[in-house]
């Protein structure tokens, strides 16, 4: 599975962002996918990952509220709507696919990784 997320950019504080991911390879095989992201000088967190077929999701405590994690199936596309961003929220972000059951939001729970995109959040 190939991922590639996009979108990122400069925002201000309060303001919103949506990335997408996508997604090709064997898709079919997706089970679970999910956001991280990693702050300058520190380890990557988990963001939210959603069930790829029935949609369930599941959001990290810092930004459940704020950020809503959505699929397109017939497009093979994630997406990470962001609301209310905070200067904390900036950070690069990547999308992330599991094939099985795990621990999905830690990143072990994880097959496959895409390349990050930069968000940054100004004061």
């Amino acid at each position: 599975v190939q991922l590639q997320a996009f979108g990122g950019g400069l925002v201000q504080a309060g303001g919103s962002l949506r990335l997408p991911c996508a997604a090709s390879g064997r898709t079919s095989s997706v089970y679970v996918m999910g956001w991280f992201r990693r702050a300058p000088g520190k380890e990557r967190e988990f963001v939210a990952f959603i069930n790829w077929r029935g949609g369930t999701t599941y959001y990290a405590d810092s930004v459940k509220g704020r950020f809503t994690i959505s699929r397109d199936n017939a497009k093979n596309t994630l997406y990470l709507q962001m609301n209310s961003l905070r200067p904390e929220d900036t950070a690069v972000y990547s999308c992330a696919a599991s094939l099985s059951f795990g621990s999905h939001n830690t990143l072990k729970g994880y097959d496959y990784w895409g390349q990050g995109t930069l968000v940054t959040v100004s004061s």
